[in-house]
């Protein structure tokens, strides 16, 4: 039997294996192995909930953000509302000013047709007597004996 070379290498693996045994290397690398198992399972469960923590926020954000929304539905509809009530409001205070301005400028008119008709009639009366006071004086200058005779007899009957 000859030795060559590849029985030695096989010896020399065969002691290889066998120091390893010995010094126990196989159970440090399965210690290794699972404590690296161990930090990936554990990696992986803190990952599982990180993503657990994030879809909770997620739906809170989404409940909230929810929320929001409607809060600002209701808030635009109470503006609306508002601005509709303010416009109403508006809108009767406009038709009452203008009713009571109208009311006003009518009375108004009213009062100076009431004076325009009192100036007319004094007027007219100012006409009349200067009038009357002409004619008089007209009548008195030619009958002014005759009216006096008939007024003394006017005011004789009357005392009797």
């Amino acid at each position: 039997m000859e030795l060559d070379a590849t029985f030695w290498a096989f010896i020399a693996l065969l002691l290889f294996f066998a120091i390893i045994i010995y010094f126990k290397v196989p159970g440090l690398i399965a210690k290794v192995l699972d404590s690296r198992i161990a930090k990936i399972e554990a990696d992986l469960d803190e990952a599982r909930r990180l993503r657990e923590e994030a879809q909770a926020l997620l739906a809170e954000y989404e409940r909230k953000r929810k929320a929001a929304e409607g809060e600002a539905e209701e808030i635009v509809a109470a503006a609306r509302e508002e601005a509709e009530r303010l416009t109403a409001e508006a809108e009767k205070s406009l038709a009452d000013l203008v009713a009571r301005r109208t009311k006003a400028v009518e009375d108004k008119i009213a009062q100076a047709e009431a004076q325009a008709l009192a100036d007319v009639r004094s007027r007219s009366a100012d006409v009349a007597i200067e009038a009357a006071r002409i004619i008089l004086a007209d009548q008195a200058k030619t009958q002014g004996d005759a009216l006096v005779g008939q007024s003394i007899q006017d005011v004789a009957q009357r005392l009797n």
